[in-house]
């Protein structure tokens, strides 16, 4: 008997999975294994909603190989190490796995091949499991990589993408490898109320529901903030429990505008990911500096915590960041609002709102939430990169009659539309029954400092 093993990352589906079909190809039996990495856990990535997400994740996973005969195998420890110990137990000759993205994945990576050059075992690395176009593929004359995201698009439109695979009927598991119990949701705390249940068959279900209802009307809706209208696949996405291929093919089969707005958010997707690819220290260092001399922590300490708690006094800011406490997930449109407000108008350092994402956002990675805050800040790719959003107007345009702010920031809901994103134009006996802030800044003195600090005043 053959055998090979399949190490799942962030790949976590059964469905247009190439390094499992191809280790079902080469072997009798194949070993599907996860291993939980202490390194993770120790880069702070382990946040307490996305350990709960990813425990779906695996448990789905595990339920979807038992239909088939098989099983999961769950360990925990260095990766080089349990993949060498489970090789070692059921005598494995090759293993396989998804190309990864981050410096973290390529080093993991490298460890791995040199444990298993040792031992004369064969490491093969599949990528477009994560992306639909893998980084690196699609480059300019004279550059690694495409800094700015339209000609990319137009390249990344015209490429043929492999064909999808799907799950398999089968899989057979050698006898004698042991692993340790899956984890339980029951065991966390700090998990957001309202956080969505992980795993492939939530994911699956969740896009053929919106492809049903909502994806023919995406380009027009998707920015109606209490609309509600985005696919919210984003964590499936995040965690591999939706191919983005698959996703990318399946929109473009039901045509039209909605579709084809969604593909183009896919796409973003992928330009992040070639970006830093080719970029690595951009998960921490600005891709292109302004020369920023950013608050931090000690100078805007107090300016900082109101923003966190959605105590700023600016509605639209206030309930994007309660609905990312209750949720652990934001509507896009408020993702962009919150982060110009804490970048340009509080002139607070990027790296502190990303951090504070990544402690919340059940879809959180360093790729897409890093290089978003950096277009936001103005630091990344974004070709405009001293644009603020001004949350007054962004609030009447994306939430006219106040919806969203109003499920979100109860203080407000009697207040009319006229005055639910400017709450300090009440007048006076009605505004001090408001158990609701006053603004941390007037939005004139906060363009005037960010002016002034990228020397545009």
């Amino acid at each position: 008997m053959t055998v090979a093993v399949v190490l799942f990352t962030s790949d976590l589906r059964l469905n247009d999975h190439p390094p499992l079909r191809a280790a079902l190809a080469a072997a009798d039996e194949v070993v599907p294994l996860f291993v939980r990495d202490p390194g993770v856990q120790a880069a702070g990535f382990d946040a307490p909603n996305r350990t709960a997400f990813l425990t779906d994740c695996l448990h789905d996973l595990d339920t979807a190989l038992r239909r088939r005969g098989g099983r999961l195998v769950v360990r925990s420890g260095p990766v080089d190490r349990e993949v060498g110990d489970v090789v070692s137990r059921c005598g494995a000759t090759e293993v396989h796995v998804a190309a990864g993205i981050t410096g973290y994945a390529h080093r993991r990576e490298e460890r791995l091949r040199d444990h298993l050059d040792g031992r004369g075992v064969a490491l093969h690395v599949h990528d477009t499991v994560i992306t639909a176009v893998a980084p690196g593929r699609l480059t300019p004359t004279g550059s690694d990589h495409y800094a700015v995201f339209t000609p990319y698009f137009r390249r990344w439109s015209t490429e043929r993408l492999r064909e999808t695979c799907p799950a398999p009927r089968t899989v057979r598991v050698p006898d004698g490898v042991d692993g340790e119990p899956l984890p339980s949701r029951k065991e966390l705390s700090g998990i957001s109320p309202d956080l969505p249940s992980g795993g492939e068959k939530a994911g699956r279900d969740l896009f053929s529901r919106w492809a049903r209802s909502g994806l023919s009307d995406y380009e027009d809706l998707h920015d109606d903030m209490a609309g509600d209208a985005t696919s919210r696949l984003s964590p499936y996405l995040h965690f591999g429990a939706l191919s983005p291929g698959e996703l990318v093919r399946r929109a473009r089969s039901h045509g039209g505008p909605g579709a084809e707005a969604f593909v183009r958010q896919l796409c973003w997707r992928d330009f992040h990911h070639q970006v830093l690819a080719a970029r690595p220290a951009t998960s921490a260092r600005d891709y292109r500096t302004k020369h920023d001399r950013w608050r931090g922590e000690k100078d805007a300490a107090e300016d900082i915590a109101a923003w966190r708690e959605g105590r700023t006094g600016y509605p639209v800011v206030d309930a994007g960041m309660r609905q990312l406490r209750h949720e652990g997930w934001m509507h896009n449109r408020a993702r962009l609002l919150v982060a110009s407000f804490l970048t340009k108008t509080l002139y607070v350092d990027w790296r502190i709102g990303a951090r504070h994402f990544l402690d919340l956002l059940v879809d959180g990675d360093i790729v897409n939430n890093q290089l978003n805050w950096q277009w936001v800040a103005g630091t990344g790719t974004d070709t405009r990169p001293h644009r603020v959003l001004n949350p007054v107007v962004q609030g009447r345009r994306f939430d006219p009659k106040g919806a969203y702010v109003r499920r979100w920031v109860p203080e407000l809901h009697e207040v009319e539309d006229r005055y639910v994103h400017e709450p300090w134009r009440l007048p006076k006996d009605l505004r001090t029954r408001l158990d609701y802030p006053e603004p941390l800044i007037d939005l004139a003195d906060g363009l005037a400092r960010f002016k002034h600090a990228r020397g545009r005043d």
